[in-house]
């Protein structure tokens, strides 16, 4: 029977074997405490690691052992205090109790199992089954990626690439053909020398004349070497361009007035999640971030989580924004364009079948995407009620809304969930 051995080096994590196959089997215990994770942490801590608690009844394995504690549904013969249906209590101080809570000089137990998750593993976990819908066009004029495939054999190279069977190949092949012409006349003179000891002593001057020949013949062919330096051939590998598929998420979100430091907040929470598994997911992704009050700005990282700007309320004027963007830098043949939209849904009066109207007849038509979440814990206002038309129109917008802390992680993943074929 043959055994495989696997001897590859962990270095530090000498257990990284083990390891995942104890993540694989506490996967909803782990997956539950990242969860809870996004409404316990500060903005700054949503990327780090995580502690994950395992209770000790879910890490117990089953064992075997005799002793009177436990149930037991058996009557024995011949009692009569008992009818089988009836309940027998336990028998006082035996078998394992919770205590009464004063301290005792005897009795164990086990604490809860506690393991730290990483930052690579938690983020594994967190944005697991989450996908860009629908990232379909490609540009192939721009290609910044190449992968290296192997291309033949080259005639030169380092040491270390020299191909052994095909050089051995080719040599073999050299000697074959350049022995052939040599090793055919010998074959010939010699059965013209047997020919001629028929008819004549060894020492004919004819007969010696054949010996001295095959000997120079079989020189010649000796003479060709066993292997030479272009013979030699080295695997040859090229650097072959990939396509690349382009994606831009631009991230629109409300600072007015009315949107509180909570609900700001959960805005900041809801777009740092997704710019989290923008940037750990896709390499070539570009993330445009536009506030706005009465008026929209792109920004920068840092200001747009950051900056403590307010005003009043024009939804439009981000719209706008967006789409002089769109039509400036992200042709819609070569990028996909996703949007991301979060706000309080208060918006000044006659400004929402604006957007409307912008959505349907300029911007829809341009996206693979559209994704509007509205932190409210009451009733909709008009952003929501003639969003809600766009969304009966085109298929790629979804809308959510978000109460609390607690919603953010469970919209994000609907929003986002892979889809499947």
């Amino acid at each position: 029977m043959t055994q495989i051995i696997d001897r590859r080096l962990n270095g530090r994590n000498k257990s990284a074997v083990n390891r995942q196959r104890f993540l694989r089997r506490f996967r909803d215990q782990i997956k539950k405490s990242v969860s809870d994770a996004i409404y316990q942490r500060s903005i700054t801590d949503i990327d780090k690691g995580e502690k994950v608690n395992i209770p000790t009844r879910d890490t117990s394995e089953p064992i075997f052992n005799h002793g009177p504690g436990g149930r037991r549904e058996i009557v024995q013969p011949g009692n009569t205090d008992f009818i089988a249906g009836d309940k027998v209590p336990r028998p006082p101080n035996q078998g394992d109790g919770k205590g009464d809570g004063k301290a005792s000089n005897s009795g164990e137990g086990d604490d809860d199992f506690v393991f730290q998750l990483s930052r690579e593993e938690f983020l594994e976990f967190f944005f697991e089954d989450l996908a860009l819908p629908d990232l379909v066009k490609t540009q192939l004029a721009t290609i910044s990626e190449y992968k290296s495939v192997r291309a033949g054999y080259t005639t030169s190279g380092v040491p270390t690439n020299i191909n052994i069977i095909r050089s051995m190949k080719g040599a073999m092949a050299r000697r074959i053909a350049l022995r052939t012409p040599y090793t055919r006349r010998v074959k010939e003179l010699e059965l013209e020398r047997d020919t001629l000891l028929l008819l004549h002593d060894s020492d004919h001057p004819k007969i010696i004349e054949i010996d001295e020949e095959i000997k120079r013949l079989k020189a010649k062919a000796h003479a060709i070497p066993f292997i030479d330096t272009f013979d030699l051939r080295y695997n040859n590998r090229i650097k072959e361009p990939t396509p690349t598929t382009r994606a831009v998420m631009f991230c629109i979100m409300d600072v007015s007035g009315s949107m509180n430091e909570e609900r700001k907040d959960i805005a900041k929470r809801f777009f740092i999640l997704l710019y989290l598994f923008l940037t750990r997911t896709y390499k070539n992704i570009d993330v445009v971030f536009i506030r706005h009050h009465t008026t929209a700005k792109e920004v920068d990282e840092e200001e747009f989580f950051y900056s403590r700007e307010t005003g009043g309320t024009v939804v439009s004027s981000a719209l706008e924004l967006m789409h002089e963007i769109i039509l400036q830098r992200y042709p819609t043949s070569d990028w996909n364009i996703y949007t991301a939209q979060a706000s309080d849904g208060d918006n000044w009066e006659g400004d929402s079948p604006a957007c409307r109207e912008l959505l349907t007849q300029q911007i829809m038509p341009c996206l693979q995407y559209f994704a509007y979440v509205e932190i409210t814990a009451y009733e909709h206002q008009s952003l929501w009620r003639e969003y809600e038309k766009v969304k009966g129109a085109f298929p790629n917008f979804a809308m959510q809304d978000i109460a609390g802390l607690t919603s953010i992680y469970p919209v994000f993943r609907e929003l986002f969930n892979k889809q499947t074929a």
